[in-house]
């Protein structure tokens, strides 16, 4: 590919407010900017009060362009679609990354004859609505090449039996992992779970295990970070099982305070489920961060994570209710710790975005 190949990235979300597609569209960016592509971002402003985003962006070596909050929806649709086929037009290829930006650009492709890319994530591809599924079924059609995220997203569209599909696993950046823990948590052995609280990340899964996990180890304490969507009703259920006095929850935390936090626990655990709505754990990428600071991980079958943890290696895999085995889990990498740990850090470096992004410039050149 010759130097300075123009590039228009269209996605849903993108930092500084967190989410894993904004995260992954983040780093794709930089990555793809450091390795001499000419850039450029198409994302929604998510912020009202913009001036943290606009902080951010400024701080940036490439260009981010933000559609603006509209109190009328349709007109930011449209903005959407304008702002898009205008720098479309002025780059050689357009990625798209998150459900509205399958839409808008597989419509831009109607009009502009430029390489298109599709980044599936999960739940974009997994709509339960008929005429939803069927828009995002028809939009994938438009793409010359699509990229998932985990083998269980590659799956979800196996019925449209596309040929241009492969996949490449989500990338991490973590800093300051050469950095000994400043803290020490409540608990023996204490595990942590780093996502927003709901039912896809499964902390309320986490918490159904408490009781049996008890019976071997009565010290356990179960962490949990993260924006807390639905922190009451998982509350709730603990109190039902009478364990409330073995977790505790931080809500949204700094990085810096998050990694510190990941560096002081002993397991990390998330126990994913897919919602009846249709959202699911694509991928999995904090289990990866805390592998790379040497935590083993517990994660759930059945979603993306089963492509973040090399099984009974790096951490291991099990069903998310079956509390049993989670036990068994626990215990197996408590008794062989030093194992886990080497193992964990040593897995993690396949997956750092200095790797990851060659496998996207070659899957480019199609």
């Amino acid at each position: 590919m010759k130097s300075r190949s123009s590039l228009l990235l269209v996605t849903s979300e993108f930092p500084p407010e967190p989410g894993g597609i904004g995260n992954h569209a983040f780093n794709l960016a930089k990555y793809l900017d450091k390795n001499n592509f000419k850039i450029s971002v198409v994302a929604d402003q998510r912020l009202i009060d913009n001036k943290k985003e606009r902080l951010f962006d400024k701080n940036l070596s490439f260009t981010v362009l933000r559609i603006k909050i509209k109190s009328i929806r349709i007109f930011k649709y449209f903005n959407r679609f304008f702002k898009t086929f205008k720098y479309a037009y002025q780059n050689e290829i357009i990625i798209a990354s998150g459900k509205f930006s399958l839409w808008i650009v597989a419509l831009t492709s109607f009009f502009l004859k430029k390489k298109y890319i599709a980044i599936i994530h999960g739940t974009e591809v997994n709509f339960k609505n008929k005429i939803l599924k069927k828009s995002i079924d028809f939009s994938l059609t438009r793409f010359d090449k699509i990229i998932a995220v985990s083998n269980f997203t590659k799956s979800l569209v196996n019925d449209l039996n596309l040929r241009n599909i492969e996949v490449i696993c989500n990338g991490f950046e973590i800093n300051n992992n050469d950095i000994p823990a400043v803290m020490k948590l409540k608990g023996f052995p204490n595990l942590i779970t780093v996502g927003s609280v709901s039912d896809r990340k499964g902390q309320q899964n986490v918490i159904k295990a408490i009781p049996y996990l008890l019976k071997k180890y009565p010290k356990l304490h179960y962490h949990i970070v993260g924006t807390p969507l639905e922190k009451n009703k998982f509350l709730k259920i603990a109190e039902d099982l009478q364990i409330s006095e073995y977790l505790t929850f931080y809500g949204k935390l700094e990085e810096q305070e998050k990694i510190n936090l990941l560096k002081a626990s002993d397991i990390f655990i998330m126990l994913s489920e897919n919602t009846k709505t249709g959202d699911v754990e694509g991928f999995g990428i904090a289990l990866l961060e805390a592998n790379s600071l040497g935590i083993p991980t517990i994660g759930s079958t059945g979603c993306g994570i089963e492509d973040a943890i090399s099984n009974y290696t790096s951490g291991i895999l099990v069903k998310n209710n079956d509390f049993e085995k989670i036990s068994l889990a626990v215990d197996e990498i408590i008794k062989n710790y030093d194992t886990y740990q080497i193992a964990s850090n040593e897995w993690a470096h396949n997956f750092t975005w200095e790797t990851i992004i060659k496998k996207y410039i070659k899957s480019f050149n199609f």
